[in-house]
């Protein structure tokens, strides 16, 4: 054969070979665009468009098997919405492909041990229902499945393993009952009432001490607050009284009933849940949220009563749609309105309630709280006739509800509703509200109130405030926004230092710089000389300066946020000397700042960050100011918890960094060091094809490798990070006990009730601390328990600690 023409062959067989992996992957992709679509709406009906799919699989599955266990094993767990017409598709494939049925039924119990090995709790609750709901399939048997629910429920006899797992273990086999308890009952009578009865006995001796720091009300009028285990096992139980049959499970597999019948069954192979490790994470417990009732719903559907597996199973349904489509709030809104069994129920009422259970979820929201917020907005404007009006009757709700109201949910409640009034031209029946302007200033209503429009006042402007609300509200405004200057130049001339700001002022104005700046202040006599008049030490800090310098360039910058920052930014040099004298000498900048801006609680919270982001001050003299007697008036206000709360997180982000950088500089040095030991082989063998890879591999080892010096030096300062951010955890439990020990003693002392509103709120912000900065916190468990919360503690303080302790016990 000549050149040419082997030449041409060549080409011919690689164009051939393209072209069938072409047509490969094209009808891949069909199977998978048809797989993950059945179910959706369609001219046929759902059984002849599975009868149809279940035809069309069966003669691909030569070809395509792989490829078409690994879309219907996905499928299984990520849409859990189309479970039983997916069991339904798979026991049709098994009814004509036995093989490949077993296939798929080993390939969900990989998956399974997998998902519970790596802690994927959610995906193992999912293949589980989905093994329920094969039972019905006839593609497993009725023992196996058994035989899996018994190993589930063993770990609830496991010695010196934390409840949160059994209770995963559980919650997992109970939520799969409505699936195929009925199939059991009719089959294997006496094996379901001998697991019943095992899970029985284990609700009934679970520790319940969490349950009080996960309740959204402190009241359980006019519904009972119920942890999650507790409410599913009420409702399997009115489940079994009803016969197990339920009205919301759609089974297609009836149709074929006869056909699936036929068909040979597997076993689900042993699986056996893996040992407990300390590193193993579980979910957190919660406690269901309930705001409606069937008497708060219009004449209609009936809303589904509390223990009705029905409102678990649309709940369900509607958190799974809140989970798939969050980040995309016209689609999430969409879905949500086009549940399809939304003649059936009161739809509006349940979707408000599901999004409201989102967002007061504790110990933490799963979402940003401006999720909840823009779906809520959009479901008002894709239902305008209904939604509005439902969501008002839930404000009102939880308005007169509020008294006894969580303050994690207190503070979401006001932050969610000041957002919503400003997309809707702050319009709200405001005179409804208007008795609250005759309670105390700490009530929890009023309290709202003024929080929410000081939250309004943010996203707005005072004036437009003032004008929306009525005239009894004044007492809730708060003071336009304005500056204290304490060296005004139009008075309080015989202020000390006066003509010392005067000339900083001037020199700021003319351009001038820090050295400039600090020549000015150089002039300012250290009023602590006098006190230390009999010690020879020098004064670690002069407070005059301190006062002149931070009321004179917050001052300067006060026009808008972007001025401050400017100031502090370019001064940066005069701060860090003033406050070289440590502690004392921040607290007093953070006290010149709220001086200047006390009636500007925005402003007092983003300086904060910037002073905490140049290092001007410190995070634990942020939590000592918070709590210093300067800060008892504004001590409940929620500004305060806000700035709280970010110097918490800035510090667990500084140390999360810290502890990032050394473990990838530990990395780099140990792959360079096997890199080096057998990167010539590895060199030697690689194909044209890695080129690429090699390329980065190259770029990687071309950086310089850090060596034992550098890591050893970052080690020291990941440990210095972890000993900052447990002395900030020792000082703010510190202050808190302090704080309610003294009031609990003097309240016992005057003969007066101690539960007041300060107390409440206090207690809450306590509460809030554990729980927002909950994996933060655990890592200093031990040390909290040794050094601050002791058995001879208050019970009433002592109780919080020990709610918190329990989430992961």
């Amino acid at each position: 054969m000549s050149r040419r023409k082997y030449e041409d062959t060549g080409d011919y067989e690689n164009r051939d070979r393209k072209r069938r992996r072409t047509d490969a992957v094209e009808i891949e992709d069909r199977l998978e665009s048809l797989i993950i679509r059945v179910g959706e709406k369609s001219t046929s009906s759902l059984e002849s468009n599975l009868e149809g799919l279940a035809s069309v699989l069966e003669a691909d599955i030569n070809n395509y098997k792989t490829k078409i266990l690994k879309i219907l094993s996905e499928c299984a767990v990520k849409m859990p919405e189309k479970t039983t017409i997916y069991t339904t598709l798979v026991g049709l494939l098994n009814a004509k492909n036995y093989i490949f049925g077993g296939e798929f039924v080993d390939l969900m119990a990989r998956k399974l041990k997998d998902a519970l090995k790596s802690c994927m709790w959610k995906t193992a609750r999912y293949v589980v229902r989905f093994f329920a709901d094969l039972v019905n399939c006839h593609v497993i048997s009725t023992n196996s499945l058994l035989q899996l629910y018994h190993s589930f429920l063993d770990t609830a006899r496991e010695d010196n393993a934390p409840q949160v797992r059994s209770d995963t273990y559980v919650y997992a086999v109970l939520s799969s009952l409505p699936w195929v308890g009925r199939e059991l009952y009719e089959k294997k009578e006496q094996d379901l009432e001998r697991l019943l009865k095992h899970i029985e006995i284990y609700v009934n001796k679970r520790s319940r001490k969490h349950v009080p720091g996960l309740r959204v009300w402190r009241s359980d009028d006019p519904h009972p607050q119920e942890e999650y285990l507790d409410c599913l096992w009420a409702q399997v139980c009115k489940l079994r009284s009803d016969m197990w049959q339920e009205k919301h499970i759609a089974r297609p597999y009836v149709a074929f009933d006869q056909v699936l019948c036929e068909a040979l069954q597997h076993n689900v192979p042993a699986i056996t849940p893996p040992a407990h490790s300390p590193d193993n994470t579980y979910p957190f417990p919660w406690v269901v949220f309930r705001l409606f009732d069937y008497t708060d719903c219009p004449e209609g559907p009936v809303l589904p009563g509390a223990h009705s597996i029905e409102r678990y199973l649309i709940e369900e349904h509607l958190h799974n749609i809140i989970k798939e489509f969050h980040l995309e709030r016209k689609q999430c809104a969409a879905f949500l309105l086009d549940f399809p069994l939304k003649h059936k129920i009161p739809l509006e009422y349940v979707i408000v309630e599901v999004v409201l259970a989102e967002m007061f979820h504790l110990p933490s929201s799963r979402y940003l709280q401006i999720c909840y917020g823009s779906l809520l907005i959009e479901l008002c404007k894709l239902q305008p006739a209904t939604m509005p009006q439902v969501l008002a009757q839930a404000v009102e709700l939880l308005f007169d509800r509020i008294d006894t109201m969580n303050v994690c949910c207190h503070d979401r409640f006001m932050s969610w509703f000041a957002y919503h009034l400003s997309n809707f031209q702050f319009k709200w029946s405001w005179d409804d509200w208007l008795s609250t302007a005759q309670l105390e200033r700490d009530h929890p209503r009023a309290k709202f109130i003024s929080e929410v429009l000081q939250r309004c006042i943010r996203l707005s402007y005072h004036e437009r405030i003032l004008h929306v609300v009525p005239e009894q509200f004044d007492c809730f405004l708060p003071a336009v926004p304005r500056v204290q200057f304490r060296y005004d130049p139009d008075s309080n001339a015989e202020e000390p230092g006066w003509e010392t700001a005067q000339q900083l002022i001037a020199t700021i104005r003319n351009k001038g710089g820090s050295d400039d700046v600090l020549k000015v202040l150089e002039g300012l006599s250290n009023p602590m000389r006098g006190e230390l008049a009999g010690d020879e030490m020098t004064p670690p800090y002069n407070p005059l300066q301190i006062q002149v310098f931070c009321q004179s360039i917050l001052y300067l910058g006060s026009k808008s946020f972007s001025h401050s920052f400017a100031g502090v930014n370019k001064f940066l040099k005069v701060f860090e000397g003033l406050v070289v004298g440590g502690e004392e000498a921040q607290m007093l900048v953070l006290k010149e700042m709220h001086s200047l801006w006390s009636s500007h609680q925005q402003m007092m919270v983003v300086l904060i960050d910037k002073f905490l982001r140049t290092k001007v001050v410190q995070c634990a003299t942020v939590a000592n100011w918070i709590f210093s007697k300067e800060m008892t008036e504004d001590f409940t206000r929620s500004y305060v918890w806000e700035i709280l709360h970010s110097t918490i997180r800035k510090m667990s982000k500084h140390v999360a960094r810290l502890q990032k950088e050394m473990l990838d500089s530990r990395d780099s040095r140990r792959r360079r060091r096997g890199a080096g030991a057998g990167g010539a082989s590895t060199r030697r063998a690689s194909d044209e094809s890695d080129s690429e890879s090699n390329n980065s591999s190259d770029e990687e080892n071309s950086r310089p490798r850090p060596t034992e010096e550098e890591i050893e030096g970052m080690e020291e300062k990941l440990e210095t990070a972890q000993s900052d951010q447990k002395n900030l955890f020792l000082i703010i439990f510190q202050r808190f006990i302090m704080l309610l020990s003294e009031h609990l003693v003097r309240s016992d002392t005057d003969a007066r009730d101690f539960n007041t509103n300060w107390y409440r709120c206090t207690v809450g912000r306590l509460q809030q601390i554990f729980m927002l900065h909950n994996n933060q916190v655990e890592r200093y468990g031990q040390t909290l328990n040794t050094l601050l919360f002791t058995q001879d503690l208050d019970p009433h303080i002592l109780d919080i600690f020990n709610q918190f302790m329990a989430l992961r016990a």
